[in-house]
């Protein structure tokens, strides 16, 4: 399950996805006029691309922290269901006496 960690990290990947977004919106309609060409303009684009590389490792430490704990989790599901498969195959197998009851 997940922690308050987890969704802590969750938040701040939507959030720096969300900045990176606005500003790629923002800065193709209301900003493109007064951006121009110079140091501002590139100061502009390095931001979102900071913002959007912030997603993406974001994305990946959370990827890093939750893969081991899935593994173990899917380990530990194997090892509660396979003897339960094994009782049923063998119950199966070898059927209860009815009793004379019915």
């Amino acid at each position: 399950m997940s922690n308050s960690a987890d969704a802590r990290r969750r938040w701040f990947g939507a959030f720096f996805l969300i900045v990176a977004g606005g500003l790629v919106i923002w800065g193709q309609t209301i900003l493109k006029p007064h951006l121009g060409d110079g140091i501002g303009f590139l100061l502009y684009w390095l931001t979102c691309f900071a913002f959007t590389g912030l997603a993406i490792l974001t994305a990946l430490l959370d990827i890093w922290i939750i893969r081991p704990r899935a593994r173990a989790s899917q380990r530990e599901l194997l090892k509660q269901t396979l003897p339960k498969i094994e009782r049923e195959n063998e119950e199966s197998h070898h059927p209860q006496p009815r009793s004379n009851a019915e």
